[in-house]
Formats: C-alpha cells, sequence, structure tokens
C-alpha cells in the first residue's frame, strides 16, 4: 500500500503544473456528470414513470375490480374509500387493506363486458356461417354426421365468368 501511495506521489511531483490540474478536473467534471445522467436514465426517471402508474391505478380502482394485494391475496373490491379498500376474499370473507396494499388490478369491471359481447357477436357470425354437408349420391352409406354442419369447409366467393372467359374455355 505505501509503495502506491509513493508511486502515486512521485507522479504528482513530476506533474507540477496548473495545465494538467485544470485538465484532470474537467476530466473529473465530465466523468461524474456522465454518471449522474447514466444514473437518471437507467434508475431515477423509470421509478418515477412506475410510481405514476401505480398511482394513476389505485385512483382508478372501483368496486367490481379483481386485484392482487403485494401479500399475494386475491379478491374483488367491494367499496373503496379515501385511504382504504374492502376486498371479497370469499363468499363471507372481506378483508379491508390499504390503497398501498394493492399490487395490481387484474381485471377491470367496464373492460369485461365489451369483450364479453364481442364473444358471443362472433359465436352467433361462426354459426351463421358453417355450410350444409353436401347431399350423398346413390349407393353410398349415409354417414353418421350427415346432420350436422361441416366445420372445416372454406367458403369460396365465385364470380360469374366473363364473355372473353367464356370464349376462351370454347
Amino acid at each position: 500500500m505505501d509503495a502506491l501511495l509513493t508511486a502515486l506521489g512521485t507522479q504528482g511531483a513530476a506533474t507540477t503544473g496548473t495545465g494538467s490540474t485544470a485538465g484532470s478536473m474537467t476530466t473529473t467534471f465530465i466523468t461524474f456528470g456522465l454518471i449522474i445522467v447514466i444514473f437518471y436514465f437507467l434508475i431515477i426517471r423509470p421509478q418515477k414513470k412506475r410510481e405514476k402508474e401505480t398511482k394513476n391505478m389505485l385512483s382508478t380502482m372501483k368496486k367490481g375490480d379483481k386485484i392482487v394485494t403485494i401479500g399475494g391475496i386475491r379478491g374483488t373490491i367491494v367499496s373503496v374509500k379515501d385511504a382504504t379498500v374492502v376486498v371479497k376474499v370469499d363468499d363471507n370473507t372481506r378483508i379491508e387493506f390499504t390503497k398501498g396494499a394493492i399490487a395490481q388490478i387484474l381485471d377491470r369491471k367496464s373492460e369485461t363486458a365489451a369483450p364479453v359481447k364481442e364473444d358471443k357477436v362472433a359465436k352467433q357470425d361462426e354459426k351463421a356461417e358453417k355450410i350444409e354437408a353436401p347431399a350423398k349420391k346413390k349407393g353410398q352409406k349415409p354417414s353418421v354426421k350427415s346432420e350436422e354442419a361441416v366445420e372445416d369447409a372454406v367458403v369460396v366467393e365465385e364470380q360469374p365468368a366473363t364473355e372473353e372467359e367464356k370464349e376462351d374455355k370454347v
């Protein structure tokens, strides 16, 4: 350790000029400035963004939302007060938590209603698009599923042939 300090001391004595001292000060300030900028973009800014999102989430909680607490308890919000939330965990079990104990909202009540309607419409469209099985020719055995709709059929839209196409075929 003494050898290191002695070596550093001899280097400092060899460079006794005002120009080198000012140059090393500038380099030091630039280095510290870069470190501060890196810390800001990698640590401080993302943390502030997370805090803002959490604050927004906690302010938009409402009755019927499904949530998870920081302890891992899952439930449905029964009522929201100023600083607390009452969560229904089971049929007869209700627990009151502070708003800060809510880790995330799993399902929002208003968001779950819209996709259910869309699913019903999609199912109705699928039923409308089903195609009946083709009629069997004479002599073939009727299949067991002849009355059921064919689910894997592909609908192809055909357009009538133009006069040029008809002439080409002849």
